[in-house]
């Protein structure tokens, strides 16, 4: 992508409105725009982020065997009715045609299920979907980690045994580790016990250690694992010492055992309630926790698997013709070679304007052409958040970056 043809321009200011570091670092790089309080539009490199974890997602989920559907977000309101969740604050609702738009989807996957889900011959199944969530938010706020319109992936599991959803739910756990674990934030997320809500007496949240979270977890170091305060009662899952944190929660698991069974009749051929279990994560809410984590004084510092592109080609002195044709050049080679590269080939902006914009948009490499580096045959290499930079010679470039990327 040249970058004068991209859509989005950077800005040097803060918007106004924006107090959380991720959506001041999102709207200023051009990765997101605000619509309203809770609203954003996805540009084209954020919408490439939201693309790559969505990639690491349904990889992941697909290897503990879930089928991907795509549910209504408009939900009719007997099937809320038959749960008693048709007049939660959350839902929002188009009275006149008894709709509402959905937060979640227990209501409907049940509904869905029961079509299809004759015996316990037909059981276990998983089933997800990645799809935009509404929710009537009335503390939207922090940027795109709490929003009233967001995607999130949720996943449903519906077994003949609570033994069978207890073995899933681990391997749910490991899934959702590999999850975070790809996107860079492993080491800083935690598994977390929680409040299981109206479900059962404890659930599992993964936290994200950060100082932008809402939440405060519990941490033990020691044995990689968390509690909630909400449950927190002076000790945690071991006896180890813990610390006090702030985190942003990026992913929940309950087991909801037979509640939304019951109240559709979702049942085997012998009349037992299927065991059911939903698991989610919050995709564009996972996005806003990786710039929170990952950032410095310059802009965003992106994880290569999830970075929009893998390199940023500087063009300085565009204006001259041999280094323009060799940029150019370089662009087309690494196009060729399935090199996902943003090319800056804008001449209205100084050297200093392109690399500042490099470090704010934070793709994992620079790669800057200038008479200097030509003198030599060489582009200058620099990692992001490194102050490393390497002279790489042109005719190596390729192999260099086969091996870096």
């Amino acid at each position: 992508m040249k970058q004068t043809d991209l859509l989005t321009k950077t800005t040097k200011e803060n918007p106004k409105d924006e107090k959380s570091l991720n959506a001041q670092l999102l709207a200023r790089g051009g990765f997101v725009d605000k619509l309203g309080a809770g609203i954003y539009t996805f540009l084209p490199l954020g919408l490439r982020v939201i693309t790559k974890i969505e990639k690491i997602v349904r990889e992941e989920i697909e290897k503990i065997g879930g089928q991907e559907v795509l549910m209504p977000s408009l939900h009719p309101k007997e099937n809320w009715e038959k749960t008693g969740r048709w007049d939660v604050e959350e839902m929002y609702k188009i009275k006149d045609e008894n709709l509402g738009l959905g937060w979640t989807h227990e209501e409907i996957i049940t509904s869905l299920v029961k079509k299809h889900i004759l015996s316990s011959k037909d059981l276990p199944k998983y089933i997800y979907q990645i799809q935009n969530k509404f929710r009537n938010e009335p503390r939207a706020k922090s940027g795109i980690l709490r929003g009233k319109e967001f995607i999130m992936k949720d996943l449903y599991s519906f077994h003949s045994s609570e033994k069978d959803l207890d073995e899933y739910y681990e391997k749910v756990k490991v899934a959702y580790r590999n999850i975070y674990n790809r996107c860079g934030i492993g080491e800083k997320t935690y598994l977390t016990l929680a409040g299981g809500g109206t479900f059962s007496k404890y659930s599992h949240e993964f936290q994200t250690i950060t100082d932008a979270g809402e939440d405060i977890i519990y941490v033990c170091d020691k044995c990689k694992e968390a509690t909630n305060k909400e449950v927190y009662e002076g000790k945690g899952n071991c006896d180890c010492e813990v610390k006090e944190m702030k985190a942003i929660e990026v992913g929940n698991i309950f087991k909801l055992g037979t509640k939304y069974s019951e109240a559709f009749g979702l049942k085997d051929e012998n009349g037992n309630l299927i065991v059911m279990g939903c698991y989610g994560v919050g995709i564009s809410r996972l996005m806003g926790a990786i710039v929170e984590v990952f950032n410095d004084g310059k802009g965003i510092i992106w994880p290569k698997s999830v970075a929009p592109y893998a390199v940023h080609l500087i063009c300085i002195d565009g204006g001259k013709t041999e280094i323009k044709s060799q940029s150019d050049e370089i662009y087309s080679i690494l196009q060729k070679q399935n090199i996902e590269v943003l090319y800056d080939n804008r001449d209205d902006k100084t050297a200093g304007e392109k690399l500042n914009d490099c470090d704010l948009i934070g793709i994992p490499l620079r790669m800057v052409i200038s008479a200097k580096t030509l003198k030599d045959d060489s582009v200058e290499v620099k990692e992001r958040g490194s102050d490393e930079v390497k002279i790489v010679k042109i005719k190596e470039l390729i192999d260099f970056l086969k091996h870096d990327l």
